[in-house]
């Protein structure tokens, strides 16, 4: 999975069949090998958040959201003074149509989505000067093949990003989406416009859902991964354990303060991060 490991297609239809039988590669937590998984344990559900706890795109995603309001609405729809980190796509539309006297109607909504894909597609085709600078944090790759490894654990994401927009992310910096069986995206919420408000607290029991419709149980344990004060929140909010990354706007001090069960200033121990998720099932 890690890059310049797991990226090729080949690589990635190894591991499906060595997973299938019981087997699991190991990469990032101190040696290479292969272990077989004799040892059962309580299934866990690990959902990772995107952008400042997985990548960075330089920004590139709220520029686009910017280009398409603007073109769609007026040169008054931008994110300027909108809270951005750990918010909701649709939310951070709603926040932007506001700024120029648009209601956030099925319509609206629709039409401002399809412009933001197109620029994200734009953006992430470019080459040479204008390509996107988007880049995996620290220690983000070794994490995600040791955790892969782990027996009984199902990696997904939880994000505020759309589906299509998260993927063009993901793949930008050598992380397929198909890695995370399991999804709860920003406009999964039961409670979209225009009859309710959504929110990140939505979004894990859509998780939890999927996950029960693929293995045909609940898992016995849920930690969500992430940057800001809302995935805290929206962990808390189910029972949920959570990890805090100090990689975005906030320290891993100030994570800890909002009840982060645990909180690192980034990814980078490998050993030290799965060492603390083993605790979780211990």
């Amino acid at each position: 999975m890690a890059k310049g490991k797991g990226g090729t297609a080949w690589c990635d239809g190894f591991r499906a069949a060595m997973r299938v039988a019981g087997w699991g590669l190991r990469w990032g937590v101190g040696f290479v090998g292969i272990e077989r998984r004799f040892t059962k344990q309580d299934p866990m559900l690990i959902l990772f958040d995107i952008d400042a706890t997985l990548l960075v795109t330089g920004g590139v995603g709220i520029h686009a959201m910017e280009e398409a309001g603007v073109s769609l609405f007026g040169p008054g729809c931008t994110a300027e003074g909108v809270a951005v980190a750990g918010r909701l796509d649709p939310l951070i539309m709603r926040d932007m149509l506001a700024k120029v006297g648009k209601p956030a109607t099925v319509e609206n909504l629709a039409a401002f989505r399809a412009a933001y894909e197109a620029r994200m597609r734009h953006h992430f085709a470019q080459t040479g000067a204008a390509k996107v600078r988007a880049r995996a944090l620290p220690g983000v790759h070794e994490l995600l093949d040791a955790v892969d490894g782990m027996a009984d654990v199902t990696m997904g994401i939880l994000t505020g990003n759309f589906a299509s927009t998260g993927s063009l992310k993901l793949r930008a910096v050598e992380i397929e989406p198909e890695w995370f069986p399991v999804c709860a995206w920003g406009d999964d919420s039961p409670h979209g416009f225009p009859h309710g408000v959504p929110k990140r607290a939505d979004l894990p029991p859509v998780a939890t859902r999927r996950y029960r419709e693929r293995h045909d149980r609940d898992p016995s344990r849920v930690l969500i991964i992430g940057d800001t004060p809302h995935d805290v929140e929206c962990a808390k909010a189910h029972g949920h354990a959570c990890l805090g990354v100090g990689t975005g706007h906030y320290t891993a001090g100030a994570l800890r303060d909002v009840g982060a069960d645990h909180a690192v200033d980034d990814l980078s121990d490998t050993r030290a991060v799965v060492g603390w998720i083993e605790s979780l099932r211990r």
